[in-house]
Parts: C-alpha cells; sequence; structure tokens
C-alpha cells in the first residue's frame, strides 16, 4: 500500500478531471429548469453542490501540503475526505433512484443521468481510496511521538 501513496497526486488530478466532467453533466441536467418557474430535484442540484465542493476539498487536499503547509492538518483532510465519501455516495444514490433508466433509447437527457450516476460512484469510490489513506495516515502517526522528548536535567549526586 506505500507504493500507491506515490500515486496520490496522479490520482487528484484523476479526480479533479471527474469533477469537471460530473460537474458539466449536472450543469446540464438542471439548465432546462432555469427557463421554468420550476426547481430542479433536488438529487440533480445535490450532485451539481458535490461536483463544486469535491472541487475545493481537493484544492485543499493537492495545494495547501504543497504551498501553505502551516494551514494543512492531517485530521481536518480526513475529515473532509470523509464527508465527501458520504456525500457522493448519498447523491449517486438519490440519482439513481429517482432518475436513472437502464434504457435511454438514444433519449441523450437519460444518457446524462446514467453518465452522472457512473461517475458519482467513481468519484466516490476515488474519495473512499483518499479517505482509507488518509485513516491510515493518522493512525500511523498518532503511535509516534511529534516532537522529541525533552531531555531530562542532570542531577549530580
Amino acid at each position: 500500500m506505500d507504493q500507491l501513496v506515490a500515486y496520490v497526486p496522479i490520482l487528484h488530478i484523476v479526480t479533479a478531471v471527474f469533477a469537471v466532467i460530473e460537474l458539466g453533466l449536472t450543469s446540464y441536467l438542471v439548465t432546462p429548469y432555469n427557463s421554468s418557474w420550476a426547481d430542479p430535484p433536488s438529487a440533480k442540484s445535490f450532485m451539481l453542490f458535490n461536483a463544486i465542493w469535491s472541487l475545493l476539498v481537493l484544492a485543499y487536499l493537492a495545494l495547501t501540503p504543497v504551498y501553505f503547509p502551516r494551514f494543512f492538518h492531517r485530521l481536518v483532510a480526513l475529515g473532509l475526505e470523509a464527508v465527501t465519501l458520504l456525500f457522493w455516495f448519498a447523491g449517486s444514490i438519490a440519482l439513481a433512484a429517482g432518475w436513472a433508466h437502464p434504457r435511454c433509447g438514444g433519449n441523450s437527457y437519460c444518457g446524462s443521468v446514467n453518465a452522472a450516476v457512473a461517475f458519482g460512484f467513481f468519484l466516490w469510490a476515488l474519495f473512499t481510496f483518499f479517505a482509507i489513506l488518509g485513516a491510515r495516515e493518522a493512525l500511523r502517526s498518532r503511535s509516534r511521538p511529534t516532537t522529541a522528548p525533552a531531555a531530562k536535567p542532570y542531577v549530580a549526586a
């Protein structure tokens, strides 16, 4: 599993690309509701939120340790990853249960819903992987001290 840590920056890029694809798909899904008085369904709006949230979380996970290490904390990163994986799981299930169909018959809107569900589950799997790595790293760093133990003063007898 330690060899996988070397691929985390590449997986961050892949996750960002998937989040941008999801952002485009869900934007397409909520666009017809802009021209009417009806609000978009909550599952579609939530998936749109998930895409934007994920891009912000990825910016924190990928850029903060490199450029602003003082503001990066492992437990905050783990919490963000855990919340994000729950968001993706809940949103993908809600969208799949309410809107996805196994056969679309050439309907591009239906195909976009199915693609949004598929990319949602891919993003869920990626954030689950990041959360597992983050939890493993947090548990590993818990067992070793963060500072060197203080030297005992020399007492002459």
